[in-house]
């Protein structure tokens, strides 16, 4: 891990991984912040990495209870760099809390960490 906390917004359709704003894991709360941490993996080619965000408890569109994030990374180069994190959301008051970001190789832990959004002082 290279990098965690605030990041620059990602585009998710590009191969750019976004840039480190504030090295930090209480994360001050603001609609389409990026946060998380980048991984730098080396020797993986044809390896997959398989992560889970769990996050506070907010509802979807529909009113459910939306389960933790989870899914997979394949390692398509033996230089690879992978970016796990989110972006804040409207309404932002659900979203607030512990926000656990943990990616695993072989069902081993690799890298996590506990991100804290926190609402803005006033």
């Amino acid at each position: 891990m290279y990098s965690y906390g605030e990041h620059s917004t990602w585009d998710h359709g590009s191969k750019e991984i976004p840039k480190i704003l504030n090295f930090d894991t209480d994360i001050e709360a603001k609609i389409g912040m990026e946060f998380g941490y980048v991984l730098h993996v080396k020797q993986g080619k044809g390896e997959t990495l398989t992560f889970r965000i769990d996050h506070p408890p907010f509802n979807d569109e529909e009113g459910n209870l939306r389960p933790p994030f989870i899914g997979e990374q394949f390692i398509n180069s033996n230089d690879f760099e992978f970016y796990l994190g989110d972006c804040i959301w409207e309404p932002l008051e659900d979203k607030l809390g512990k926000w656990e970001v943990t990616t695993y190789y072989n069902g081993k832990i690799v890298a996590y960490k506990v991100f804290n959004l926190l609402e803005k002082e006033k």
